[in-house]
């Protein structure tokens, strides 16, 4: 059994490998996250997910797995990252407002023997927003280093009508999917202290 690195340094994903009842310690990677001209957000999330995996499993002792992850939120085609300034979050969510968008999670998974990766795609409604609800929403702080300008598992929810797959991929790392990777390297669930 491997001991497992979480190559990022999100609370929330954290949270979500704890909720697993995972061990892990956290060593974030630091990459460079440009689009590649032409890039779909597919390719875009997975490839993040598999430099930061890679990334911290080079600089680790080879006796450990190391877990990647990214996500991004997709409108039309058009990745949206973190907003730039209140002005571009206000933008970004009112060209949400009313309308199905994708969040697209990839996680990937290396050790000295293999590398898997899985791509989880969910489907996002929101309800009708208007600009004070932006600039209102912007003024709490939590929509400046989110993806998309927003959290679904934070004050964000209330502009999110409904959601089709995976909430925890959203949140960032998928539970279901994850919980199959980490078994395809030996690295137990469920490991709760009593």
């Amino acid at each position: 059994m491997s001991h497992l690195i979480l190559a990022s340094a999100s609370p929330r994903r954290r949270r979500i490998l704890q909720d697993l009842g995972v061990k892990f310690t956290i060593r974030a990677a630091d990459i460079d996250e440009s689009v590649i001209s032409g890039e779909s957000a597919g390719d875009y999330v997975s490839r993040l997910a598999r430099q930061k995996s890679q990334k911290i499993f080079d600089l680790s002792d080879k006796h450990t797995a190391v877990l990647g992850s990214d996500t991004s939120v997709v409108l039309d085609g058009e990745i949206l990252g973190k907003p730039e300034s209140k002005a571009n979050a206000v933008q970004m969510l009112m060209s949400l407002s009313g309308r199905w968008h994708e969040v697209v999670t990839a996680v990937a998974v290396v050790d000295a023997q293999q590398q898997h990766e899985v791509l989880v795609i969910s489907k996002v409604q929101f309800c009708q927003l208007d600009e004070q609800m932006c600039e209102s929403y912007w003024q709490t702080g939590e929509p400046a280093d989110k993806a998309g300008s927003y959290a679904v598992q934070g004050i964000g929810a209330r502009f999110v009508k409904q959601i089709q797959g995976s909430h925890s991929a959203i949140v960032g790392l998928p539970v279901v999917e994850t919980a199959e990777l980490l078994a395809r390297f030996n690295i137990p669930t469920w490991q709760f202290e009593s």
